[in-house]
């Protein structure tokens, strides 16, 4: 069985996801990683772009530990075949060239056939796609941010998961692979 993860939100919603192991190995390896160690417990969902994406950080949770980059999942296991990234799956966030967030996750609200094969699809929404879409129509406020072109709204009222719960079915899942010595983005850095 693959793992599923349970984001527990603050209002009493949940969100279940399947994560999809044989799809995105390295990336649910990273998103195990730091979901064990707590680094998503009571974090507010720091972006959402309506009709677009709800994602859930851009400061790799505010955490040291969530701070590391992992190498494009498709370079890295290329007998592994892209899923389409469309509402309904979890996606990993990125930096471009210099590769993927940790665990900065998000999900799409479209159809986002320009993501396969850069931002990998490493989960479905078993459960809980009535809060995503909830999330998506929150009141938020423009954030100044330090890369150009990226939108950013943060949610007015803080939109919190309260804790991630795993179940891994008694099956045990590697650190996963991590770029070495990566630029850090600089919205990691907190000096904009």
């Amino acid at each position: 069985m693959n793992p599923k993860a349970t984001l527990h939100m603050a209002n009493g919603s949940k969100i279940v996801i399947e994560l999809l192991p044989e799809h995105a190995p390295n990336t649910v390896n990273s998103f195990l990683h730091v979901a064990a160690q707590g680094l998503m417990d009571n974090h507010a969902i720091q972006r959402i772009v309506p009709g677009n994406w709800v994602d859930v950080s851009y400061t790799a949770f505010g955490k040291k530990e969530a701070q590391y980059l992992i190498p494009n999942e498709f370079q890295l296991n290329p007998q592994v075949v892209p899923l389409d990234s469309h509402p309904g799956v979890v996606c990993m966030g990125g930096y471009g060239e210099a590769g993927l967030a940790s665990c900065e996750f998000f999900f799409p609200l479209r159809d986002c056939p320009d993501h396969k094969g850069t931002y990998p699809v490493f989960g479905r929404v078993l459960e809980g796609m009535e809060e995503i879409w909830r999330l998506e129509k929150v009141e938020t406020v423009p954030v100044d941010f330090p890369i150009e072109g990226v939108e950013v709204n943060e949610p007015v009222e803080p939109q919190i998961i309260e804790r991630v719960e795993l179940e891994l079915y008694g099956e045990t899942y590697p650190e996963p692979v991590k770029v070495e010595n990566p630029d850090l983005p600089v919205c990691w850095t907190g000096e904009w």
